[in-house]
């Protein structure tokens, strides 16, 4: 599921970069449950509170709210998401624990914030609150070790809430892929790691699967919303079938090539799709760069006089070299989007996946396409 600093432990550095780990949200979550069941049963919340995570680490949390009253405790943590530009990180997450009838184990329940799965594809059935198996695991396992140390059955509901989740969620795929009324709780180690885009690649796998449960055939991977628009007109698509992938080209061909569906459109501004002609899976600008001298190369071949190719070589920008092609009838969008494909089909390594490509510019107009045009599946 989707999601994308601020108490709650302190994070180690990163020796590497400086930059400081945070702690997901289902980490949060797990800790919040764990104080507000040792209330419940003790009258007491530990502050700060300690949980192990699944690779054995045990950071501890401050308590942001607390509340015992009429047969429940409830506790808050605010998610320190690190140096990560997480949408999450400052929220407050909050676990309300009420003891039930025994027999009846762990029961999750969505509050306030937190989203409702509402289609089938994700890792936790219709119906159920967005709260990820790992985490829910987690939880599981430190509410038996809390009713152990003190007493209790273990058998309890846990109601997650999250200060303006609701609103927060808009700015992630939840409601895209049917999570409706807040946000998920997530994460398989308990750590956020800075920059590693951990949340946005899950989604993008949450969306093929979320996809394929639909039926559909064919999806689009998209570099941003303009293209979107683009790949709907062209192909008719339906929202369901939109996969904002961002800059993230290869994590949805590599997810992809082990879950296939019959067709893929890749759709995107020229410049970034260039970069995944030239080899690059990771198309952000910190991270891969338009090379002029490949596109000259590229022209070269598309029949571009040394002059012209040496001009593309030393363009601006790449909209500087499909400008300067466009006006010598040079078809350097088709080039690029044919190139393109074809490291498309490299990453598949043979997945049956059709591949298109498009190509445009910043207004959304077309300027490049290879693979087949008509719609299928």
């Amino acid at each position: 599921m989707a999601d994308g600093k601020v108490t709650g432990g302190r994070s180690a550095q990163l020796a590497h970069t400086g930059l400081r780990h945070g702690w997901t949200t289902g980490a949060c979550a797990t800790a919040a449950t764990t104080a507000a069941y040792t209330a419940l049963l003790t009258g007491e919340f530990p502050d700060p509170v300690t949980i192990t995570l699944p690779k054995g680490q045990t950071p501890a949390f401050a308590l942001a709210a607390e509340e015992l009253a009429g047969g429940r405790a409830m506790a808050g943590i605010v998610k320190d998401a690190g140096d990560d530009p997480d949408v999450t990180h400052g929220a407050l997450i909050r676990s309300t624990v009420r003891v039930l009838p025994p027999g009846s184990g762990v029961v999750f329940r969505a509050g306030p914030g937190v989203g409702t799965v509402t289609r089938p594809g994700l890792p936790v059935p219709v119906g159920e609150p967005a709260v990820n198996p790992v985490p829910r695991q987690l939880m599981r396992d430190h509410v038996a070790e809390v009713a152990a140390r003190h007493g209790g059955s273990g058998d309890v509901e846990v109601e997650l809430s999250v200060d303006h989740g609701e609103e927060i969620a808009r700015s992630t795929w939840n409601p895209r892929l049917g999570i409706l009324g807040g946000l998920s709780i997530l994460g398989t180690t308990g750590i956020v790691v800075p920059y590693s885009c951990s949340a946005w690649i899950d989604s993008i796998r949450r969306g093929v699967d979320v996809a394929r449960a639909a039926g559909r055939t064919h999806v689009a991977g998209c570099t941003g919303s303009t293209s979107e628009k683009v790949a709907v007109a062209v192909h008719g698509l339906p929202e369901d079938a939109l996969l904002d992938m961002g800059d993230f080209a290869g994590a949805v061909l590599k997810y992809l090539r082990r879950h296939p569906v019959d067709r893929l459109t890749i759709a995107g501004g020229f410049a970034k799709l260039s970069k995944l002609a030239a080899g690059h899976l990771d198309l952000h600008s910190a991270r891969s760069q338009v090379n002029k001298d490949f596109l000259a190369e590229l022209a070269r071949r598309g029949g571009a006089d040394p002059r012209l190719t040496a001009s593309v070589a030393a363009a601006n920008t790449g909209l500087d070299a499909l400008q300067q092609c466009a006006a010598r009838g040079v078809p350097l969008g088709d080039l690029v989007a044919a190139t393109a494909r074809d490291e498309a089909l490299a990453v598949l390594r043979g997945a049956p996946v059709a591949v298109d490509v498009i190509c445009i510019d910043r207004a959304g107009t077309i300027v490049g396409q290879a693979g087949p045009k008509g719609p299928r599946g």
